[in-house]
């Protein structure tokens, strides 16, 4: 079976466009995405209006929009959610504000990405256009210490049941491949809330790519709650 990242007619690259009217920003994201063999960016562009153009136009599978850009982030990602359903889109900021995931979530972005964060997390959530997935958080506040690898060391078994639940595998599914009790694999996710501030999936992704349990290319099923 070929990585999920070849390239091929069975895996035909997910084309991404870039909306951020600083363009140093923008040259950097493009040589990033381009760098990888199953992504492709297919526009970039600096304003919203130019941003829903060029989606008319390319029809991409995720957006990245810049919340702070001239015509409204969060009025670019409202329209385009409602235009374009097959496109992915994500707010892209510096601003790591509860407030404004609220808003962006409300707008029908499908994620919000601080520009803090890791290359490996920004690929993974481009990666997520191949499947179904929820909102996806890649944001860094104090309350998340799951953004941290410097987190109290993890036993082996927490680390594999991590690892399963980043990649989507419910309770039930890890509970089976484990061979123990639903309300088990329970008690492990308890514990690595309280031992590392993992609650949600966007919080086992983020902490697995930090700590070299998961690859970005392994993003690809499984809804990010």
């Amino acid at each position: 079976m070929p990585p999920a990242h070849a390239e091929g007619p069975a895996h035909a690259r997910i084309r991404v466009l870039i909306a951020d009217d600083h363009a140093v920003v923008r040259a950097g994201l493009k040589l990033l995405i381009e760098s990888q063999p199953d992504l492709q960016v297919v526009a970039d562009v600096g304003t919203g209006e130019e941003a829903l153009a060029a989606m008319r136009r390319t029809r991409p599978d995720v957006a990245l929009v810049d919340l702070s850009m001239p015509g409204g982030g969060i009025s670019t990602i409202a329209r385009a959610a409602a235009e374009h359903r097959r496109t992915r889109v994500f707010a892209l900021t510096m601003h790591d504000d509860p407030a404004y995931v609220r808003a962006t979530r409300e707008a029908g972005a499908a994620g919000y990405v601080v520009k803090m964060a890791g290359d490996a997390e920004l690929l993974a959530a481009i990666r997520t256009a191949r499947g179904e997935h929820g909102f996806l958080d890649l944001g860094r506040r104090e309350d998340a210490a799951t953004a941290s690898p410097d987190a109290p060391p993890l036993s082996p078994r927490l680390r594999e049941v991590l690892g399963l639940l980043a990649r989507g595998h419910t309770n039930r599914e890890i509970a089976e491949h484990l061979k123990v009790g639903v309300k088990t694999v329970e008690t492990y996710r308890s514990r690595l809330a309280e031992r590392a501030g993992l609650r949600r999936r966007s919080d086992y992704v983020r902490f697995a790519l930090l700590t070299g349990l998961l690859s970005a290319a392994e993003v690809t099923t499984g809804p990010l709650a």
